[in-house]
């Protein structure tokens, strides 16, 4: 999810599940070593939990970057084993290191040994022309022999040549029965299952099998959905009943960011699905993505999207009448 769930994403997503783990986009460990910490590791205390996710593959610096996460005060350190695209390959992490159990142990270890916190990764089923049996059970055999807490499951291969990243997320057949093979071979390791699941529902379906649930895509194109996440999973109330009181909860940070100088299109543009297929939901859309770019857009750019939206709404409802 990378340049999508940002600290901006995730203050908005948390405004609708208190219980969901939230997870950073992958941050190279080069960025992390050299690059402004501040600005790509900072983040509000309200996102807690929060785990901080790396690409990378020499495991000292791996240890390095964890150490630095958890003095930031990230809840967890995930190592991105998952992702397919060429700039990643060319970086030596992500998925194609699928190829390289062993260094991938050698980080988790590395990790553990040099952070409290608890230390995870995540995968495919196996790159390229591997035999998913093979690859995805020796890759785990792997990385619990090192120590790591739990092992996320992306149940999808990646062809590392001849697919883009977004091909990657939808051509490769999913594999569910492959990753619940896994947990029942490993009782003992917490097994998260990812790829192709875009309701609480499926996912509340998924837990029969499996220790947890991995949403991506779905959760943010479709965010009104994490409002099921503590009723459904956790037997809890949601933080806020609608979308729209989400939306309203949403304006004081809004205000507060963009006294610090912040763009008002950095965040509002993690929320044009808030209400996706609600009436004036297209007219609430238009308005965030059309004004909220321009210079000087500010707060009232968004309690002017919610206003068109419910007179939209008030208009179809009288057609429909």
């Amino acid at each position: 999810m990378m340049e999508w769930t940002d600290r901006h994403c995730r203050f908005f997503h948390r405004l609708m599940t208190h219980r969901a783990l939230l997870y950073t986009e992958m941050l190279t460990t080069g960025a992390i070593l050299h690059g402004d910490r501040a600005r790509l590791l900072g983040f509000d205390a309200a996102e807690h939990p929060v785990a901080l996710q790396l690409g990378g593959h020499d495991p000292k610096a791996l240890a390095e970057c964890a150490r630095i996460g958890e003095a930031f005060g990230y809840d967890e350190i995930n190592l991105n084993v998952g992702c397919p695209s060429d700039r990643v390959q060319e970086g030596r992490f992500g998925a194609c290191l699928m190829n390289e159990p062993g260094l991938v142990a050698e980080g988790v270890a590395a990790m553990k040994a040099a952070v409290k916190i608890p230390v995870t990764v995540k995968c495919r089923i196996g790159v390229d022309d591997q035999d998913p049996q093979q690859a995805l059970f020796g890759f785990a055999a792997a990385v619990k022999a090192a120590g790591t807490d739990a092992l996320i499951v992306h149940a999808r291969k990646a062809w590392l040549k001849g697919l883009s990243p977004r091909e990657n997320r939808e051509v490769p057949p999913l594999d569910y029965a492959i990753v619940h093979r896994l947990k029942a071979a490993h009782p003992d390791l917490d097994i998260i299952i990812n790829g192709g699941i875009t309701t609480v529902e499926q996912a509340q379906a998924q837990l029969a099998h499996v220790d947890g649930v991995m949403m991506g895509r779905a959760a943010y194109q479709e965010p009104w959905r994490l409002l099921n996440v503590d009723p459904l999973l956790f037997g809890e109330a949601a933080p806020f009943a609608t979308a729209q009181e989400v939306a309203l909860a949403l304006m004081p940070y809004i205000e507060a960011e963009m006294v610090k100088g912040v763009r008002l299109n950095s965040i509002t543009r993690h929320v044009l699905g808030l209400f996706r297929a609600v009436p004036g939901a297209r007219a609430f859309r238009r308005h965030l993505a059309t004004e909220s770019v321009k210079p000087g857009a500010g707060p009232a750019i968004m309690a002017d999207a919610l206003a068109r939206m419910l007179d939209s709404a008030k208009d179809l409802s009288n057609i429909a009448a």
